[in-house]
């Protein structure tokens, strides 16, 4: 299908009003990406081009730096959930979860909720058989969580044309792939519904420091900027905010500060839910 026959166009002035819990406003829901880098394989980003150009094998700097996000700066970012108590959300490549066990077992310890993010951090249009990489991911998570994910997020938010209706036959519930609204929204498949959950590009680490090469500063004036606007938003309907990091990316000691500091934010106003996304996803069910 093509995406307009998936769902159709509905403006948010146009709905029914949402209500969350407790008279809330807003929803905030934060995506820690963990991801396992084929040295065999081109980077799926890169820091530092090499000199004569083109895609060397192995890329020793650009694999390393991914590699020190998941040895040392995801211990930073948990140490900031930690602080402020708050749950989260683990998009996690299926491979991942042998490969950096210890983090997968942090989460899980926190009650974190587990959501497939490929078997390994490569575009969905590229691998070799789509279903089985869903279904791989899908069995890793249950077999290490004793849960089956409800969620899934394509490695770089990509898609091929059948995707939703994979997810949606292999037991999925929701995908976070589709960034077009700030309430959930039921994508047609033909095994039936599966719920777009908001995600973010713009409050994306990746987004703003590695496409975009801002200052580590902008995350946390970009997040504030976004909160503070939904949050005016939601004055008569809830709305929905995700946060998205990337260890290797927020969990340089540089930047660390500005998460914190958005979080401390966000956190200090009334009416906000920190929630995952299977929360949200009951909460929207129950509204339907």
């Amino acid at each position: 299908m093509l995406p307009t026959e998936r769902l159709a166009y509905s403006p948010i002035s146009g709905r029914p009003p949402l209500a969350l819990p407790g008279n809330a406003r807003l929803a905030v829901w934060i995506i820690v990406n963990i991801e396992e880098w084929n040295p065999r394989e081109t980077m799926p980003r890169t820091v530092l081009s090499p000199p004569a150009g083109g895609s060397p094998m192995p890329d020793i700097p650009n694999w390393a730096w991914h590699e020190y996000g998941n040895r040392v700066g995801f211990w930073r970012v948990l140490d900031v959930f930690d602080r402020f108590r708050l749950p989260s959300t683990l998009a996690i490549n299926g491979s991942a979860i042998q490969s950096y066990e210890p983090i997968a077992r942090a989460a899980l310890e926190r009650g974190w909720e587990f959501i497939g993010h490929g078997f390994g951090q490569k575009n969905m249009q590229k691998v070799e058989d789509e279903r089985a990489e869903i279904i791989k991911t899908r069995e890793i998570i249950q077999a290490f969580t004793g849960r089956r994910p409800r969620g899934w997020l394509g490695p770089g938010l990509t898609e091929t044309w059948e995707t939703p209706d994979i997810l949606a036959e292999e037991g999925y519930e929701y995908v976070c792939d589709w960034v077009l609204d700030d309430q959930p929204v039921v994508l047609k498949t033909r095994g039936g519904s599966l719920i777009s959950i908001p995600y973010t590009q713009e409050c994306n680490d990746v987004a703003m420091i590695a496409v975009q090469h801002h200052q580590a500063s902008e995350y946390r004036d970009r997040c504030i900027d976004q909160f503070e606007q939904l949050y005016s938003d939601a004055h008569d309907s809830a709305r929905i905010m995700a946060l998205t990091v990337h260890p290797y990316l927020i969990g340089a000691p540089h930047r660390l500060r500005y998460f914190r500091e958005a979080i401390a934010h966000i956190q200090s106003r009334p009416g906000v839910l920190f929630w995952t996304g299977e929360q949200i996803l009951d909460w929207y069910l129950t509204c339907k």
